[in-house]
């Protein structure tokens, strides 16, 4: 009598829906998965462990490599950290600056959430929509910082340059358009039947599961929480906006969707406050500018503070955490002289990918891709 034995395949890692190199063994009893699991380190580059070779200056531009879809963010919670570890003041102006491009972050996070998730279930006009306002907000990055990505914007301290006012109006002139847009990107989803079909009752995750899972972000809201460390640890101006914290009812792929959605919402409120606030104000002042009649004693003097970097009392450590767009980034300290004796970091996408295989039980192959592209995941902060 022939033995019955599980099909084994590969999904990636050079899948077009893998969001990364993601290589996925799946054991397949037909269609329907029985075991998904994550091979992850095919992009490893060690950032923790760079980061324990280099001054609390010089590791700031690995922040914006974790996750390319979410660069300020990551960037801000480096920067918080070392203000933590310093105890590091920001001025008010440069804390509303970094809530604006921190919201405007969010959006073009959730952008390429949303429209990448319909592109892997085969809608593509949603895709072009969005990319086409990304590419604005891009703008918006390149104007404050010379970078279209890794812009290296928010820094110990505060931010490294301020905003100018022009910028100011042109990102509220964008945040007026911007929503007429996402009413066209919702209404070819929301109510489409395939996009339905495709979401619905896929992927639920229950307010137990995502607890124990260790969920944040949007798929932790998705299933009925509404945590939002913005608001359950204020951190930055966010005590001083009013704005609302959507979450889910059933914890479904549809759900989190939704979530997504209106967080983009809640983003446009959030950063026309910070814009009001800064345009009201005018410019920020350089916390330090260097004088040109320096001797050349004092050029070197310079050079060794910025290159030798402040050298921090042993027996310090700070764990720092900020709501990111895919859920709560944290960085921990451990100091040592100038540089971190142990870093390390909470990456979102790490602790959602790990409950893929939790979530794919019984799902047929289709499913999966419609799962990892509800997770959100970017391989910059897994393979850290």
């Amino acid at each position: 009598m022939g033995k019955l034995k599980s099909f084994t395949i590969n999904f990636g890692p050079q899948h077009p829906a893998a969001h990364g190199v993601l290589r996925l063994i799946l054991e397949l009893d037909g269609e329907v998965v029985v075991r998904a699991d994550p091979h992850v380190g095919l992009l490893h580059r060690g950032t923790e462990k760079l980061l324990e070779e280099r001054n609390l200056l010089q590791g700031l531009p690995y922040f914006d490599r974790l996750d390319y879809v979410s660069i300020i963010a990551y960037e801000h919670v480096y920067s918080a950290g070392v203000e933590n570890l310093l105890n590091l003041e920001v001025t008010i102006s440069a804390q509303w600056t970094r809530v604006l491009f921190l919201e405007l972050t969010r959006l073009l996070n959730h952008l390429m959430a949303i429209t990448t998730h319909a592109l892997d279930v085969g809608a593509l006009t949603p895709f072009l929509w969005g990319f086409e306002e990304r590419e604005k907000l891009i703008e918006f990055y390149e104007r404050a910082s010379g970078a279209r990505i890794h812009a290296a914007y928010i820094r110990p301290g505060g931010v490294a340059t301020p905003v100018d006012q022009t910028t100011l109006q042109d990102v509220a002139v964008f945040l007026a358009q911007f929503p007429a847009r996402l009413n066209e990107i919702e209404e070819m989803l929301t109510n489409n039947r395939i996009w339905r079909q495709r979401l619905v009752d896929v992927g639920v995750v229950t307010l137990d599961q995502a607890l124990s899972w260790g969920f944040t972000g949007p798929m932790l809201r998705g299933s009925s929480w509404g945590w939002d460390l913005r608001v359950a640890a204020p951190y930055e101006t966010y005590s001083q906006i009013n704005f609302g914290i959507p979450v889910g009812l059933h914890g479904d792929c549809f759900d989190r969707y939704l979530v997504r959605v209106e967080e983009i919402r809640q983003s446009c409120l959030i950063a026309a406050t910070a814009v009001d606030y800064l345009t009201g104000v005018g410019s920020i002042t350089p916390t330090e500018e260097i004088n040109p009649n320096l001797q050349i004693e004092d050029l070197i003097a310079h050079f060794k503070k910025f290159t030798t970097g402040k050298v921090i009392p042993p027996r310090l450590w700070v764990y720092t955490a900020a709501e990111a767009p895919k859920g709560e980034f944290g960085v921990y300290f451990a100091a040592h002289g100038a540089k971190p004796w142990r870093a390390h970091l909470r990456a979102p996408g790490f602790v959602h990918l790990s409950a893929l295989d939790g979530m794919a039980v019984d799902h047929i192959i289709a499913d999966v891709v419609t799962l990892i592209g509800t997770q959100d995941i970017v391989f910059g902060e897994i393979d850290r």
